[in-house]
């Protein structure tokens, strides 16, 4: 893994338009158009309980992590992006694990998220991670791609 650092994306955040534009293109070569938020990526920083962490590398963003606490006992990964080059070099752990990190500072006591069960590398991290599938949802992002959730949980007296 390369030199770098992972950082929490502000509004008030240097290069906060450049580091945007750069995850909106991230977002548009990774996922199927009716599953980036391109379009709307501004608008989901903006909300409340919300956060996004990138992985800074030499002036780029290799990575980003959104992720959202709806109430006060869960929150859910909403997105887990990783650019082609930086993929299977430990990137994406680094940002799952910085973001379990923020929503577990929130006491937090179950995170979940959704995964094409295709993506078998995410799957596999996720697991590795220690989430585990509850569901098979069938047709979850369009009439023929189905999404496993998963959750981790931890323990309420830690």
């Amino acid at each position: 893994m390369a030199e770098g650092v992972i950082l929490e994306l502000h509004r008030s955040s240097p290069n906060y338009a450049k580091l945007v534009d750069e995850m909106v293109r991230m977002e548009r070569k990774i996922f199927p158009k009716n599953e980036s938020l391109s379009r709307t990526f501004d608008q989901e920083l903006g909300k409340n309980n919300s956060g996004l962490l990138y992985y800074g590398v030499n002036d780029e963003v290799a990575g980003y992590v959104m992720y959202s606490c709806p109430s006060s006992l869960s929150s859910s990964i909403t997105k887990l992006a990783v650019k082609e080059k930086y993929r299977r070099l430990g990137y994406g752990e680094a940002l799952l694990r910085a973001a379990i990190g923020k929503c577990r500072a929130r006491s937090i006591h179950r995170i979940s998220l959704h995964v094409d069960p295709s993506r078998t590398p995410a799957v596999n991290l996720y697991r590795k991670l220690g989430f585990r599938i509850d569901s098979l949802i069938e047709r979850y992002y369009s009439s023929n791609r189905d999404a496993y959730r998963m959750y981790l949980e931890f323990d309420i007296d830690k």
